[in-house]
């Protein structure tokens, strides 16, 4: 178990320094390198999940786990990975790079946890150092959004990637506050390590996770994309109808299957949590992904300018997918 998250570790600090140092033959492979933006967790099952079924029907997927959104959102724009996992909408309107989303994995659902034996309600967070993933993250939108609903300020916005990283760090008291996933927060709610609340917060409906690409590889590679939306639509269908699902698709193709026994018996429970908020779409957003997400990302700071200005096809191609659901009618 210690050399194989050795391991895993070795990979990312190569992927995270050298960006891919194996792509240079991915088109004569004809592999599609795909960039998912954290360390292999339960939360990624539903995603690896479609990805095998989607070989299945002869697509050739090559995954890599990096640090962050960020360096996943330049490997695809530097052309060094095909398809990233995250919602670089701040990196997008910066950079006019054509980059687009194409399906939403799912809303976002983070919470904001505090050391209860120092903080106990949103005005003690006035003035502290506030930890979330990455800039122009899901996270750092949610905390500033509640920062400005409740007229507070932090001293400073800390960046570590990683739920699982954050929770423990709570746990050692390296920090006194975050916003954690669904998974972490019950970790820390349920520790003994440790006195710890979640504050209230709104209902959030906006994009956490998408696929995206760029629109010449959304062009020329429109059929594997297709195959790859139907795949992630039948998973997402199957959780929502049975959460259970997800036990019977890691069983059969052997997905993680070095998370420890603690880590196995969480799954069903977060799947069943998140298809019951109804955080996994089952249109893969096309309905409303952006029009939440302007309101969102607008409010919390992450998409800056006049709203009126902001088109959804500056983000997002829906093209195939609504292509995928036409034929579904």
């Amino acid at each position: 178990m210690m050399q194989h998250k050795i391991s895993w570790l070795i990979r990312l600090v190569l992927l995270s320094t050298f960006f891919f140092p194996f792509s240079l033959n991915a088109a004569q492979d004809n592999l599609i390198r795909v960039a998912l933006n954290d360390l292999p967790g339960i939360d990624m099952l539903n995603v690896l999940a479609a990805f095998e079924r989607a070989k299945e029907r002869g697509l050739n997927f090559e995954i890599s786990y990096l640090q962050s959104e960020g360096i996943a959102t330049q490997a695809v724009a530097n052309g060094q990975a095909d398809i990233g996992m995250g919602t670089p909408y701040r990196w997008v309107q910066k950079s006019q790079a054509p980059i687009r989303m194409f399906y939403q994995l799912n809303t976002l659902r983070f919470y904001p946890v505090v050391n209860a034996d120092y903080l106990q309600e949103w005005k003690d967070l006035d003035g502290i150092v506030m930890y979330t993933h990455g800039p122009g993250s899901g996270t750092e939108a949610v905390m500033n959004m509640l920062a400005k609903i409740n007229g507070i300020s932090y001293k400073e916005m800390k960046y570590i990637p990683g739920s699982g990283v954050r929770a423990k760090a709570m746990l050692k008291r390296q920090m006194m506050a975050t916003v954690v996933d669904t998974e972490r927060r019950n970790q820390l709610l349920n520790s003994k390590e440790g006195n710890f609340k979640v504050l209230p917060m709104t209902e959030i409906s906006a994009t956490d996770e998408a696929l995206y690409a760029n629109q010449k590889f959304i062009r020329d590679h429109n059929n594997a994309i297709q195959i790859l939306i139907e795949e992630l639509l039948y998973v997402w269908n199957q959780i929502n109808s049975s959460p259970d699902y997800i036990i019977h698709a890691r069983n059969k193709y052997n997905l993680l299957p070095d998370l420890i026994e603690e880590e196995s018996d969480k799954i069903l429970s977060y799947y069943a949590e998140m298809s019951e908020v109804k955080a996994f779409p089952d249109d893969g957003g096309s309905s409303q992904a952006f029009s939440a997400d302007l309101e969102f990302y607008n409010f919390a700071g992450t998409l800056t300018g006049d709203k009126s200005s902001l088109k959804e096809a500056d983000f997002w191609d829906f093209r195939p997918l609504r292509a995928v659901l036409s034929k579904r009618q």
